[in-house]
């Protein structure tokens, strides 16, 4: 009886042992490195600004401000706001800040119809690069930034978005007080998947085409350091590359930017190409020894060769990963 209970003790504890040990595993991604188009449809109309005389203005609406609903209606593309505005008195909902809130305007009557007076956007598109796949999900994230308008620098609030194919057609070099830029093809007809989420740390979604490569284990901020590291990034047609790069700094201060780390561009082959970090190249992923750990997020206008990184980390809890 004793052995049979000392047998069962042991039985119990390698069990528990193993779990722990499957519990501690660490996470498997794919590094991406690839670009990607995206176009976002946004909660609603953004307000980007106002025309001379504006009666939106008049009646307290601010630039950043989402118009929702006209009379009750769900709005949710510019020309159906267009179409609401035909009497000659409108509530307008719109959140600010994330609280809901009601205007009474007036719309301007002119030859092509009621305006409001306001500049108004539904939708934005853009490139960038996948920072990891996960395979066993599908799950992807990109850029380590949000998308935020260029307008109201507000980040953009998400009601649908897609995810297309792109090529690289073009590199503007970045010079010491201007970034440079890729510039791509939108295969607009090629969708590749779903964006779900717009974060301050980056754009989520799924992809229903998966992106080839070998996972690699998330690094913890506590594992990165100071030394050599790579970065995978499409700076030419669809060819995803690796490159040298060296990180310079690491900041205690873990939050939730996209600040975490300093990096330094040391690759020939990519200063030859586009003269360090440019736009577009958001999202590369950085991979420290076999490890992923980041995403290059941001370039020093004035040190092209520099720039910022989030900690993958961050980014996967903001995907709720």
């Amino acid at each position: 009886m004793k052995q049979h209970w000392i047998r069962w003790c042991a039985a119990l504890c390698a069990a528990l042992f193993l779990s722990v040990e499957a519990a501690a595993a660490p996470k498997m991604l794919i590094p991406g490195g690839c670009t990607i188009g995206m176009k976002l449809d946004t909660q609603g109309v953004l307000v980007t600004g106002f025309a001379e005389e504006s009666s939106a203005e008049r009646a307290g609406l601010k630039k950043g401000d989402v118009i929702i609903e006209v009379d009750g209606e769900a709005v949710h593309t510019v020309a159906a706001l267009q179409e609401s505005l035909e009497e000659s008195q409108v509530v307008l909902t719109v959140l600010r800040n994330g609280k809901e809130a009601e205007f009474c305007v007036n719309p301007q009557k002119t030859e092509d119809g009621s305006r409001l007076g306001a500049y108004v956007r539904d939708s934005v598109a853009g490139i960038g690069t996948v920072t990891y796949y996960d395979p066993n999900t599908g799950n992807f994230g990109a850029l380590g930034h949000g998308v935020n308008d260029a307008e109201t620098s507000i980040l953009m609030p998400l009601e649908a978005g897609v995810v297309v194919r792109s090529t690289v057609s073009q590199v503007e070099k970045g010079k010491v007080g201007k970034p440079g830029e890729l510039r791509g093809v939108f295969h607009v007809d090629d969708i590749l998947g779903e964006v779900s989420a717009n974060t301050e740390q980056g754009v989520f979604g799924r992809l229903t085409t998966p992106v080839a490569g070998t996972p690699v284990p998330v690094a913890s901020p506590e594992e990165v350091h100071l030394g050599e590291a790579e970065i995978r990034c499409n700076v030419s047609d669809h060819e995803v590359a690796t490159y040298c790069v060296e990180i310079e700094k690491v900041f205690s201060n873990t939050s939730h930017t996209g600040r975490n780390l300093m990096l330094k561009i040391t690759d020939p082959a990519l200063l030859a190409a586009t003269g360090g970090i440019v736009q577009g190249m958001s999202g590369s992923p950085i991979l420290q020894d076999g490890k992923l750990v980041g995403a290059v997020t941001h370039v020093l206008v004035n040190e092209p060769t520099k720039g910022y990184g989030i900690f993958i980390e961050n980014m996967l809890d903001a995907a709720g990963e």
